[in-house]
């Protein structure tokens, strides 16, 4: 995820509200529904979501995080599949979790192995498998990194590692956002300012707990989880791969 600009000074801004009880798998499902969408952080940082591509087939970019999945691979947060299709094509055994209805239908649509599940529930397999993948900004499910980084080091085998996605040139933030249609068909990195309906009011979600994990804090973060960092790439998409301390 790219930040955009922040949102104007006299935009209105949506009441944050208790984000104890909202429903993951429905805030997602809204982003995975072909509605342009973006990331509304709390503290004012707006970042697009890549819906495209989560819905495209895995691409050149993935490349860094598929040829490192040698071994039995579980996706968190796998959205729509494609990661786990590219892997099950190159005849790595992968499966998928994600908690969006819309996602595991379309992974169903294009015969991934796919499980409708929080990352944190009981996952088949547990300490067994050989990679878990957290792309697509998936280090701010539940928006606390080390205690998801802790939950994947535990459905780790021994000698198994963890693939993760960063966001480039950032560090550690946690705290609540929400997700916003822009309202317009111009592309989301253009946008400046909040999308708003036609009474003025703003198409928004839910709060939910989130996190945005960087380059700058990961070995910090990684090391209050138990893991060491190891190989990097740093490009347009940034990635590392974490082991076991």
């Amino acid at each position: 995820m790219t930040p955009l600009s922040p949102p104007a000074a006299d935009t209105p801004r949506v009441l944050r509200a208790c984000p104890e009880a909202f429903d993951a798998g429905a805030v997602f499902d809204a982003a995975l529904a072909g509605r342009r969408q973006r990331l509304v952080r709390g503290d004012g940082v707006v970042l697009p979501l890549a819906v495209q591509r989560w819905h495209d087939d895995a691409d050149d970019e993935d490349e860094w995080l598929l040829g490192r999945c040698t071994g039995p691979t579980l996706d968190l947060g796998c959205g729509p599949g494609r990661l786990v299709v590219a892997l099950a094509d190159r005849g790595v055994p992968a499966l998928g979790v994600d908690v969006s209805i819309q996602a595991v239908q379309r992974c169903l649509e294009r015969g991934a192995a796919v499980l409708h599940r929080d990352a944190f529930e009981r996952l088949p397999g547990e300490g067994r498998w050989q990679h878990v993948v957290l792309a697509d900004g998936n280090i701010g499910i539940g928006g606390d990194p080390v205690s998801l980084l802790r939950r994947c080091r535990a459905l780790l085998a021994c000698g198994g590692t963890v693939l993760l996605e960063l966001e480039p040139g950032a560090g550690l933030w946690c705290g609540t956002a929400y997700l916003e249609s822009t309202g317009v068909d111009d592309p989301v990195d253009e946008l400046t300012v909040f999308g708003a309906l036609a009474d003025g009011s703003l198409d928004a979600g839910p709060w939910f707990p989130w996190a945005v994990l960087g380059p700058h804090a990961v070995e910090d973060v990684a090391a209050e989880a138990g893991l060491t960092v190891g190989a990097r790439a740093e490009g347009g998409r940034c990635f590392v791969e974490l082991s076991p301390a």
